[in-house]
């Protein structure tokens, strides 16, 4: 469009419709012009970024402004967001990012997620949007097919792990409800006997947050550990379930402990609770993406047998956030549980799929754009090579672990989480204990790598995860150099 028929800039003060649609479609041009660079930088400059930007702080203070008039517009409001990005970003997608455990995304994926929301893609039902449904219903299926999981069970996208086992734990529910003759989403909780819940000491904080959610009450999952780690005592739990003489309960299994990758006995759990009147809830968030690759399939075995499991897409599926995946086995309990409708909605007869009817959301984004897509481009090989760079640069950087006299490995390495810690020598435990968790809070300030510390029973450590295509050998060789270099300056 030339200068001379451009409309006024947005920032004006008409107040006509017409003149604000032909506003925005002018700028929208400009847009696209000043996008394709800000997104070829942005893409192909993150191996280069550091994990965190120094000096975020202050380079944040110029968000604190009182609310626009009449606004510079959008590519000057665009500008101001690069700008402000570029001084004080995380940079969670790049190959230095160890904290919690976030994915990459792969270039098929993130192609299909900018298209998602360019074509702003709302999968509620058919009706809204047939190929994002669609869609969805496929990616669901090959995901099935990736993990090794029924093709029976029935599958629906979320924002992560925690909605993911919010969809799980609902179907739980509704079923221990209707197990004593009630339903819970037709008449709550009150007056109800409390749901039995069993678990061992990996039980993830989103797994607690979601039972506080549905009125399980934190404080009332039974954890059976038989060491300060949280282990699985079986025999603990055996005795539990034998006490309830029958009555209905919800086991949950947890395939990688996110502290070292450890499991649950999966197999064991599960033939357990089938002796007994149990619903049986696999969190796989990240242990899971194990049965993708022959060499650590192992660790998950079993979980093909529970009635419900969990995984997150924006960890090792390489997938940008946010995108989470339950299954459960049947259907209609989850139809009970979210049953959501109203006059101008589909109705429940429909036969075509409404996928808002059967999660905790109805106002869904196409995040099926993004899985649907990388599958596709790269497959099953695909995906178990991704899986695998990530076991064995979790293997290299224990090996680095091994190579620095002040570094040290706390747990084995199951999976693609390295647990250790710093230690110079001639510390007591409890001095050990605090140097690393100032030293944690030293690497996050550096910037140059993001990797937190947590606990194994008392001991603090840092635990990076491995789950991005993106990471080098030589970025986790740079990363122990890193940690002794700052740790040696806390001495």
């Amino acid at each position: 469009m030339s200068e001379q028929h451009k409309p006024t800039p947005v920032s004006g003060e008409s107040t006509d419709d017409t003149d604000i649609a032909e506003l925005f479609r002018a700028e929208i041009e400009d847009l696209l012009v000043q996008l394709n660079t800000a997104l070829a930088d942005a893409v192909l400059g993150m191996d280069d970024r550091p994990a965190l930007t120094t000096g975020a702080n202050a380079a944040l203070e110029v968000l604190q402004e009182p609310l626009p008039g009449t606004g510079c517009g959008a590519q000057k409001s665009i500008e101001k967001l690069l700008e402000i990005n570029a001084k004080a970003a995380a940079n969670t997608g790049g190959p230095k990012c160890f904290h919690f455990i976030i994915g990459g995304n792969t270039p098929a994926s993130m192609a299909a997620d900018l298209l998602a929301t360019a074509y702003e893609t709302v999968t509620y039902t058919w009706v809204v949007s047939p190929v994002g449904v669609q869609m969805e219903l496929q990616a669901l299926s090959w995901l099935k097919e990736l993990f090794g999981l029924p093709s029976s069970m029935s599958g629906i996208m979320v924002t992560g792990a925690t909605m993911a086992n919010f969809v799980g734990l609902a179907s739980a529910r509704q079923w221990w409800g209707e197990q004593h003759g009630f339903d819970v989403s037709e008449t709550g909780m009150a007056g109800k006997p409390q749901m039995p819940v069993l678990t061992s000491g990996f039980v993830h904080a989103s797994t607690l947050k979601v039972l506080a959610l549905q009125g399980i009450g934190r404080s009332n999952v039974q954890q059976f550990c038989r060491d300060d780690f949280g282990r699985l005592d079986i025999d603990a739990m055996r005795q539990a379930l034998e006490d309830l003489e029958g009555q209905p309960a919800v086991v949950i299994v947890n395939a990688g402990e996110v502290n070292s990758g450890e499991f649950d006995p999966v197999n064991d759990m599960i033939n357990l609770a089938r002796d007994h009147n149990c619903w049986v809830h696999v969190d796989g968030a990240f242990g899971l993406f194990a049965r993708v690759s022959p060499r650590v399939a192992h660790f998950a075995d079993g979980v093909e047998r529970a009635d419900s499991v969990t995984v997150d897409g924006h960890k090792w599926l390489n997938v940008p956030f946010d995108s989470g995946y339950a299954f459960v086995r049947d259907i209609g309990l989850m139809a009970r549980a979210f049953r959501y409708s109203a006059d101008y909605l589909p109705s429940e007869n429909d036969p075509r799929p409404t996928l808002g009817a059967i999660g905790p959301e109805s106002s869904r984004r196409a995040r099926s754009f993004a899985v649907w897509a990388t599958l596709k481009a790269y497959g099953r090989e695909g995906h178990r090579r991704i899986v695998e760079h990530c076991l064995d640069i979790a293997n290299h950087f224990a090996d680095q672990v091994r190579q620095h006299n002040s570094l040290e490995l706390m747990a084995d390495v199951p999976l693609n989480i390295v647990a250790f810690r710093f230690n110079p020598g001639g510390l007591g435990e409890g001095e050990l204990d605090g140097l690393n968790h100032r030293l944690g809070e030293v690497v996050i300030a550096d910037g140059r790598f993001m990797a937190g510390t947590s606990r194994i029973g008392k001991r603090t450590i840092f635990r990076p995860a491995f789950s991005n295509w993106r990471t080098r050998k030589k970025d986790v060789e740079e990363f122990a150099e890193v940690v002794v270099e700052l740790g040696n300056r806390l001495l």
